[in-house]
């Protein structure tokens, strides 16, 4: 199939961005990385008049540790960038393994960081190891910028706490601190196929941060495994039953926990 008619515009500023964006006339979408956005546009689930294209945009294309020791991420930036940056490997362990697991190394050479978490699909890697790692959303729109907590952020499928005429210029990723454990576990039918159930979790030495998605309208952060069973809210649909989610996801979060654990003990 083939999307529905659209006007294209491809702005260089983020203030150009913006304007586009501040016609509540039209109904436009954000285009960064296209790996979500533009499957959808061909079968028609989504029907924007209007696609504002950030590829032009060089002032968000960056992967820089900020002066408080967090990993910025600029919303031009692509999973496969992230990867290949050795400090995130080092400095956020838990973030990398995740980001490896999303579909193939082509669509992660496409696909952004930021556009994922726009998108929020409840399934995606990126929104759970957002939530798991305390990340920060920064979104610029007529009023300025703000910053929203991972907590805050995810609402429900597919939907995030953004007002019309905003756009998510940057995620934040604090550096887990000295004595942290990490592990990250899904369950796939193949490898790069969207996960039917898994889990993120970190342990640091004042809290532990266990995030299980695929289970319910948005990425879950319980505090241990025994709040798994009752939390999560999985569908049944033609990949798995509602009742073999809720199983795996209690499986699943019980070995991380266990895993990260040990990686902090050691």
């Amino acid at each position: 199939m083939k999307p529905a008619a659209f006007d294209y515009h491809a702005p260089e500023s983020v203030d150009e961005a913006l304007e586009l964006l501040a016609d509540e006339a039209v109904e436009s979408r954000v285009l960064a990385g296209g790996q979500s956005l533009v499957p959808m546009m061909n079968f028609r689930l989504a029907v924007p008049e209007a696609l504002v294209d950030l590829r032009r945009i060089e002032e968000l294309r960056y992967l820089r540790i900020g002066a408080d020791g967090a990993l910025e991420v600029g919303a031009r930036t692509t999973q496969a960038e992230l990867l290949r940056d050795p400090a995130v490997t080092t400095g956020w362990p838990l973030l990398h393994d995740g980001v490896t697991h999303i579909g193939h190394p082509q669509v992660r050479s496409r696909g952004t960081v930021c556009g994922s978490l726009a998108h929020h699909d409840p399934h995606g890697e990126l929104p759970a190891l957002a939530l798991a790692l305390g990340a920060t959303i920064t979104v610029a729109g007529p009023a300025g910028r703000r910053q929203i907590a991972a907590e805050d952020f995810f609402v429900s499928f597919y939907e995030v706490a953004l007002e019309p005429g905003e756009l998510v210029v940057e995620a934040r990723f604090p550096a887990p601190p000295a004595g942290s454990g990490w592990s990250f576990r899904e369950i796939a039918r193949r490898h790069g196929d969207f996960a039917l159930v898994g889990v993120a979790c970190l342990v640091t030495p004042a809290q532990t941060r266990l995030v299980v998605f695929g289970a319910a309208e948005r990425p879950l952060l319980l505090a241990d495994p025994s709040e798994v069973a009752a939390a999560v809210r999985p569908l049944d649909d033609l990949h798995a039953s509602a009742e073999y989610r809720r199983q795996v996801a209690v499986l699943l979060a019980g070995e991380a926990l266990a895993e990260a654990r040990e990686r902090a003990d050691g």
